[in-house]
């Protein structure tokens, strides 16, 4: 005969109701980190396939625009620091365990590719015609590759970052959030391309875009679908305000890229799809923030993996 309960099951509180976990002190920082770091990726890799067709415009944007980024989201990320004068610590261990320690050796080893790319389409005429304008010159193929072989690393690691936290919302998500990302970072990479580079050399640019956000979208449905309790998370608040919004223009935009050949369109088109892959990046961070606060999304997923393993041991 089955066992019955005399009392009810325990609500899903902490003592006196206080939250388990402790919020991260991030800021919105970190957010913008996020976005510009799968920026920069997905303009690098659209930087060497422009280099190798030969569309000079969509190449140079693209390597300015890599360059850019991953300066500012290095600039974001150094100033969330509680002590930004000490980022050089991090170069201090290579740590294959920590997501962190192999995040910074990662953009180490795809920044100096993007910067001399860059720095070969930025050079004046002056200094083309020096020893050193050549050498940059004579380089910039080979530094544009090296960036686009990296870069699904940049695009990427940011996710296993966030999924390697206590954070709920953030750690249920480690199956889907690479794809998320690396979605989002091509999306906007390719957005920035339909954004700046001459009509004619869009091409590429907006295959990409459709591509990523195809990949994106997906990515993000399914992660809604199978996370279970955390998913409420992504589903609620100023997180799931930001994550309908980025879907609208990332549809938009994706749609825009398919349909628009006049300037305008593929204008407008590419400023949708980075908006909403930004914001793709802040209904994230919101949702791992959110999460942190409501004891449910701790024990509730803790007791259905106890429950899983004692099924699997019966």
């Amino acid at each position: 005969m089955k066992e019955q309960l005399t009392v009810p099951r325990a609500e899903f509180r902490s003592y006196y109701g206080k939250q388990i976990l402790k919020t991260p002190v991030w800021n919105w920082m970190i957010a913008a980190y996020l976005f510009l770091g799968g920026l920069s990726a997905g303009s690098a890799m659209l930087a060497a396939g422009a280099d190798l067709t030969g569309l000079a415009g969509l190449r140079k944007v693209s390597r300015i625009g890599s360059l850019v980024s991953v300066l500012a989201s290095l600039y974001f990320l150094i100033a969330d620091l509680g002590r930004p004068e000490r980022f050089h610590h991090m170069m201090r261990v290579a740590k294959p365990s920590s997501p962190m320690s192999m995040g910074t050796w990662i953009l180490s080893a795809y920044g100096p590719g993007a910067g001399v790319a860059a720095m070969a389409e930025l050079m004046p005429g002056r200094l083309r015609r020096t020893w050193l304008g050549r050498l940059i010159a004579r380089l910039a193929r080979p530094a544009g590759w090296w960036a686009a072989t990296t870069a699904p690393a940049v695009a990427s690691y940011t996710s296993v970052l966030l999924s390697q936290t206590a954070v709920p919302a953030w750690r249920e998500a480690h199956p889907y959030l690479p794809f998320v990302f690396t979605g989002s970072a091509a999306a906007s990479g390719g957005g920035l391309g339909m954004l700046l580079a001459p009509e004619a050399e869009t091409g590429p640019a907006r295959r990409m875009a459709v591509a990523g956000a195809a990949l994106e979208l997906t990515a993000s449905r399914v992660m809604g679908q199978r996370m279970g309790v955390s998913a409420e998370a992504y589903a609620t608040g100023r997180a799931h305000r930001f994550r309908q919004l980025s879907e609208a223009l990332t549809v938009g935009g994706a749609v825009g890229a398919v349909i628009g050949r006049h300037r305008a369109v593929t204008a407008v088109s590419g400023a949708a799809l980075l908006v909403g892959s930004a914001l793709q990046r802040f209904a994230v961070f919101e949702a791992g923030v959110a999460s942190t606060r409501d004891p449910k999304y701790v024990v509730v997923p803790q007791r259905e993996r106890l429950e899983a393993g004692q099924r699997a041991r019966a």
